[in-house]
C-alpha cells in the first residue's frame, strides 16, 4: 500500500457515504467500454474477409464486444448462419464459439 492508497483512505473517511458511493460508481463507469459503431465501408470489408476465409479455409483473428469488454478470438469459420446472424468459429483447441455478427468489430487475417 503506497502513499497514494493511504490518501484515498484518509479522504474517504472524511466524506459522506453518498459521496463515497458516487466516487465508486464513477470509477466503475470508467472501466466500462462503449461499443463503437461501424461504418458501411468497414462492414463491407469484413464481409469480404469472411467470404474469402471460408472459401480458402483461412484462420482469422476476431475482435468482438461482449459484456462491455473487447475480446479477441483466433480461429476458423466453421459455418455462417444467416438466420441467426452469427458465425460459428472453431478455435485452435477445437472449441466452438458462436459470434453474433453485430458484436464483431474487426476481422483480420493471421
Amino acid at each position: 500500500m503506497g502513499i497514494r492508497d493511504r490518501g484515498n483512505i484518509k479522504w474517504t473517511a472524511m466524506m459522506l457515504p453518498e459521496h463515497v458511493k458516487l466516487l465508486r460508481d464513477w470509477k466503475e463507469e470508467d472501466r466500462i467500454q462503449k461499443r463503437p459503431e461501424l461504418d458501411e465501408q468497414k462492414l463491407e470489408e469484413m464481409n469480404e474477409i469472411i467470404h474469402e476465409a471460408m472459401a480458402f479455409n483461412q484462420t482469422l483473428s476476431f475482435v468482438y464486444f461482449e459484456r462491455e469488454r473487447y475480446r479477441i478470438l483466433v480461429g476458423d469459420i466453421h459455418y455462417a448462419d444467416p438466420v441467426r446472424k452469427e458465425l460459428r468459429i472453431v478455435d485452435e483447441f477445437g472449441d466452438r464459439h458462436d459470434l453474433k455478427l453485430k458484436d464483431i468489430l474487426d476481422i483480420r487475417y493471421l
